[in-house]
């Protein structure tokens, strides 16, 4: 059975759980402020705290120096900004992808994406260890469904890809390279919309324009096609990019490769999306996997266009990513070729669909699209 949305309800979740350290990224500013002043600090202090975690970007007591030193002992005594283990870190495409594996307590595995480019940095964020969507193509969902992560792990995650930009700068001073990280993207393991609350109130915290301040429209979510997310985010007050995952344009194709396909099939995907964009006016991304003599034929490229700018309806406000396959072990799945993937760019185009082909990173070091899986 597909799960549904799950309400967690972090930001009102205890600050800590069997006398573990207090993962400070958990926490809001009011309860850092609660915090501090069961510790006997006044409400001042809760805000200098957020600013250094969100604003300096530090995860050590020691160097928030307008502290005293009792009180930055008590926080590297009793609170961490570490809920995440760090069991090893790659480096591909000659730095500028870089990818961190952690874990969690029991072992489970997270991974995080950082591509850098001259212009930009976009890291890439797991909402979940592990993926209970099961899609055949994708190395993630192998593993199934082990956790959901907190709001303060994908927050985390954020922070460890800033602190490595910092330090590529400071070593490449003369690099053409950003000063941060310019778009935060819920692209890593697991289902962002099956952890909703978390995943909303890490995007709502790293929004706050008196903390880490990103953007919204900086913010891209990632869905295999949950409907009830959609049919949610539409109603939302932040204005973050959607990306769909679809990869058929078919509902047995679909099902075969997605099995979420059983619950939310093609019709009732496309009919959320269109009240999706009409309530946002915003430009949905289809994102679609292309494999070889699976799904990449120029006659299911006409049906894919058929789906999104049918003749009884106006065309769907959307853009089309065409991912070429990344290699999954174990998998007897092949990657369209070269000519493959441009003929069905082409029939798109022909119909006026907005389309590109997405711009590899990170195979080298099993983290392209669909490479996650813990090692």
């Amino acid at each position: 059975m597909v799960p549904t949305l799950q309400n967690q309800h972090p930001d009102t979740a205890p600050a800590s759980r069997d006398g573990a350290a207090i993962h400070l990224y958990d926490l809001s500013l009011q309860q850092l402020t609660d915090l501090l002043r069961e510790w006997g600090e006044p409400a001042f202090r809760a805000r200098q705290l957020y600013r250094h975690l969100y604003v300096h970007k530090l995860d050590r007591a020691a160097d928030m120096t307008d502290f005293s030193k009792a009180l930055r002992a008590r926080l590297e005594q009793e609170t961490t900004c570490s809920a995440l283990r760090t069991v090893k870190r790659q480096e591909g495409d000659q730095g500028m992808t870089r990818k961190i594996l952690w874990s969690l307590p029991d072992g489970s595995p997270v991974e995080t994406v950082l591509m850098i480019y001259p212009d930009r940095a976009t890291v890439c964020v797991s909402s979940q260890s592990g993926c209970p969507m099961k899609c055949v193509f994708c190395a993630t969902g192998k593993l199934g469904f082990l956790h959901d992560l907190t709001a303060g792990q994908m927050i985390e995650q954020v922070m460890w890809a800033e602190r490595e930009l910092h330090t590529l700068r400071e070593t490449q001073p003369d690099a053409p390279l950003p000063t941060g990280i310019t778009n935060i993207v819920f692209m890593g393991m697991g289902e962002p919309f099956n952890n909703y609350d978390a995943w909303w109130t890490a995007v709502e915290r790293m929004h706050d324009p008196d903390g880490y301040n990103q953007g919204a429209r900086n913010f891209t979510v990632s869905t295999v096609g949950l409907v009830p997310g959609i049919l949610r985010l539409a109603d939302e007050s932040l204005p973050v990019n959607l990306a769909i995952s679809l990869h058929a344009a078919d509902d047995e194709l679909r099902t075969n490769m997605m099995p979420v396909n059983k619950r939310y099939p093609i019709a009732d995907l496309i009919a959320a999306t269109r009240t999706y964009t009409e309530k946002t006016r915003r430009r949905v991304s289809f994102e679609y996997v292309l494999l070889l003599e699976q799904n990449d034929a120029p006659e299911q490229a006409r049906q894919l266009a058929d789906l999104l700018r049918p003749d009884d309806q106006p065309p769907l406000l959307c853009h089309v990513n065409l991912i070429p396959w990344n290699p999954v072990p174990g998998t007897p799945l092949s990657r369209s070729n070269r000519q493959r993937v441009l003929a069905f760019q082409e029939v798109l185009r022909e119909r006026g669909i907005a389309c590109t082909v997405r711009v590899e990173r990170g195979v080298d070091i099993a983290a392209a699209c669909g490479q996650l899986a813990g090692g």
